[in-house]
């Protein structure tokens, strides 16, 4: 099922798994992974697409089979920064072959050193090029910044570039990672207000280190609370209590979001379904009443 027809009946629940690197062969544990959270009946699991797509063959075979084997919807990143367009239509068949309805549609982050000229310059782009070929065979998602990207200059111009993505095709938006929901209330006001009509998902990662929590507000310019902060730092030398800190603060955004009517929750899960599994457990009738 596309994710855009979930959307319409329930707020969703989500998990986001990264395939193993390029040079490793162990990908058993991945779908271990994708065993564990797929108990915690998710609406669906997104897949990454490694940079420059050094991951692309492994992605669809996750997608296939957290598709075909666990019979929950799978939602396939694609960047297209450095991706040709005959191997986005490559691809494209690939997911079409194997009944991989979503894509999440990317222009995918500059990697380090990158001299060339991107491919797809534009997330809408991709959409308009995956539109034009493939119409309505697919559901179209894209990304978000709630504190705005950072390859732009304010939070308005950043919004009228959303909205473009999605009159070129993306049905639903999920966000980067945020710590403050009040970032998140702001960024879907404002975006309701120029006439971004479509689901906003909030992307939410449980933060279990100091150095997690720094490299994610370097990368995706997220404002980390001074309270998270100060705790981490206190209890940095006990991977443990860190653990427990950062699933309680992650929880406590969720059920804040749920009670504002959020559209749906993403769980970027660092491929660890424990941690997913003690959040969902642990407010699971808040969780149940999903229905819009």
């Amino acid at each position: 099922m596309k994710i855009n027809n979930i959307l319409e009946k329930k707020r969703t629940l989500s998990f986001e798994i990264f395939p193993p690197k390029k040079d490793s062969t162990n990908i058993e544990s991945i779908y271990k992974t994708i065993d564990e959270l797929s108990e915690l009946k998710p609406d669906f699991i997104s897949v990454t697409y490694g940079a420059m797509g050094s991951t692309t063959k492994r992605t669809l075979e996750i997608a296939k089979y957290i598709k075909n084997v666990k019979h929950v919807e799978a939602l396939a990143h694609l960047t297209g920064i450095n991706t040709a367009h005959d191997e986005v239509l490559k691809i494209c068949n690939e997911f079409k072959t194997e009944n991989i309805e979503n894509i999440m549609s990317l222009r995918g982050d500059y990697p380090i050193g990158f001299s060339g000229t991107p491919i797809f310059k534009y997330a809408q782009e991709l959409n308009e090029f995956i539109k034009k070929y493939y119409n309505d065979d697919f559901c179209l998602g894209g990304g978000c910044y709630p504190e705005t990207h950072l390859e732009c200059d304010n939070l308005f111009d950043d919004l009228n570039n959303l909205k473009k993505k999605q009159d070129s095709g993306a049905s639903f938006f999920i966000t980067q990672v945020f710590f403050d929901n009040n970032y998140f209330y702001r960024f879907v006001r404002e975006a309701r207000n120029i006439g971004i009509t479509v689901p906003i998902i909030a992307g939410i990662m449980p933060i279990t280190s100091v150095k997690q929590i720094r490299k994610m507000s370097t990368m995706c310019g997220a404002n980390v609370p001074v309270s998270l902060i100060s705790m981490l730092e206190k209890y940095r030398d006990d991977d443990l209590a860190m653990a427990e800190i950062g699933i309680a603060y992650a929880t406590n955004q969720i059920i804040d979001l749920l009670a504002n009517d959020v559209d749906g929750i993403h769980i970027y899960t660092m491929n660890k379904p424990e941690n997913a599994k003690r959040i969902v457990d642990s407010i699971k009738n808040v969780l149940k009443d999903t229905k819009k």
